[in-house]
């Protein structure tokens, strides 16, 4: 008696254990992860939402430019691969990384608890914060909360934690959305707007190239920028979160970071036209 319920004691213990790795294999921990998958392909496949600058952008030979586009080149020579990227809008990534069109975004997304619920995040790569944007026309604004009102129409980028920030906090004010920032400043300068609501590092190098326009000294919200790679493909975030640890402050990264945020060398080699659609 005491040996049939050694044994199927036993037995229980290993079902269990098999069904365990099969849940392991479906949160990632166990299977083939995408470092795997894109070290024997030979090529990664990144994706992105252009008009976001300086992270990234197109240039006047049709490449794509910018902070991220540096750091996904990197973690592509890291690996040894090939780097393809592949457009999207911003509010199409997340659904792109799902169905396996892309290996990962580098596409300054902030990290986020609903995202977190589809994606993985390795540690964040940046900083950033929301700022609101104002034509000069308007001389008396202090807070984005005297904008709050019936009658009044704020600019938001679909996608964007702005956009999440704004339909939180803004009660009696009108949105607009848009896809990219640089559209609706020009909504805005020609009047149809009262104000936009989008990352500072944009929104600065946007107002120093058009002018016309003043950012509100006040920090809407502070967020950290990561990569997002497939849900739960932990061998891939512990990568990340390692490259990340060499990267960031190194070399490469500074001279990066000087160029795009520090330096406005660039600015006539960008596409524009195609920002501002």
């Amino acid at each position: 008696m005491k040996k049939s319920l050694i044994i199927l004691l036993l037995i229980t213990s290993m079902i269990l254990t098999a069904c365990g790795g099969g849940d392991s294999d479906k949160a990632g921990n166990a299977g083939e992860s995408t470092i795997d998958r894109v070290k024997k392909a030979g090529k990664l496949v990144v994706g992105t939402a252009t008009g976001y600058a300086p992270f990234e952008m197109v240039n006047l030979k049709d490449e794509f430019v910018g902070y991220d586009i540096d750091t996904a080149k990197a973690i592509g020579k890291a690996l040894d691969v090939k780097v393809e990227f592949k457009e999207y809008s911003f509010d199409g990534l997340i659904a792109a990384l799902q169905v396996g069109e892309i290996d990962m975004i580098v596409s300054g997304m902030t990290i986020t608890g609903p995202r977190a619920l589809s994606v993985s995040f390795p540690n964040p790569y940046y900083q950033t914060k929301q700022v609101m944007l104002l034509p000069d026309t308007d001389k008396t604004t202090k807070s984005w909360k005297e904008l709050d009102k019936k009658g009044k129409k704020i600019a938001t980028i679909i996608g964007t934690t702005g956009q999440i920030f704004a339909k939180a906090n803004f009660k009696n004010a009108e949105f607009k959305d848009y896809r990219e920032m640089p559209a609706a400043a020009l909504a805005m300068l020609s009047g149809q707007l009262d104000a936009v609501i989008y990352d500072e590092s944009s929104v600065r190098i946007w107002q120093k190239q058009n002018g016309k326009s003043h950012i509100l000294d006040e920090n809407i919200s502070a967020e950290n920028l990561g990569i997002a790679v497939a849900h739960n493909d932990l061998v891939t975030v512990q990568w990340l979160n390692s490259f990340l640890y060499s990267y960031l402050g190194g070399p490469q990264e500074l001279a990066s970071r000087s160029y795009w945020f520090e330096s406005d060398d660039w600015y006539g080699d960008i596409n524009t036209k195609i920002e501002a659609e």
